[in-house]
């Protein structure tokens, strides 16, 4: 099985979003229609601008905690930056 860790992206809020999963169309269809609550239902629509894959769930785990690190989040940032990531 993979699992992928993926980084959404707000145009319309400005905001990033960093999460894992092995089913990445559920969880993005989970994130902008289906969840009623939490961080993501406030800042829909989302897109999906970044995503990595990974064989084990351990590796996407502490691949995640490193975007959600200093480290990671500027490299979200210089994504942005670098227009990859068009806000």
């Amino acid at each position: 099985m993979e699992f992928i860790v993926y980084i959404l992206y707000s145009k319309k809020f400005d905001k990033t979003y960093v999460g894992y999963t092995s089913s990445l169309i559920e969880r993005f269809k989970s994130h902008n229609e289906l969840a009623k609550s939490g961080y993501t239902v406030r800042f829909r629509p989302w897109e999906v601008v970044y995503l990595e894959v990974f064989q084990s769930k351990t590796q996407a785990i502490v691949r995640e905690k490193w975007f959600k690190s200093g480290h990671g989040r500027k490299f979200t940032s210089d994504l942005k930056s670098t227009g990859f990531i068009s806000a």
